[in-house]
């Protein structure tokens, strides 16, 4: 799976260390669940949707020629 949790403490906090991210990623957050993916260099990401939450996440992925 592309998608890495994220640890979100007992009183709601989301500590980040962008230090240890990818350089180039998306972070979601959905009905107190936090996620992150590294984007890839040629593609299109759709976060897809259902009733206000996130539902999944697709890749449409290409390469240059």
């Amino acid at each position: 799976m592309r998608l890495k949790t994220l640890e979100i403490s007992t009183e709601g906090i989301l500590q980040i260390d962008i230090m240890k991210l990818p350089k180039n990623c998306a972070v979601v957050l959905s009905d107190g669940i936090a996620k992150f993916t590294e984007l890839p260099a040629h593609a299109k990401t759709k976060i897809v949707t259902y009733q206000g939450k996130v539902k999944r996440i697709e890749f449409d992925e290409g390469e240059e020629f």
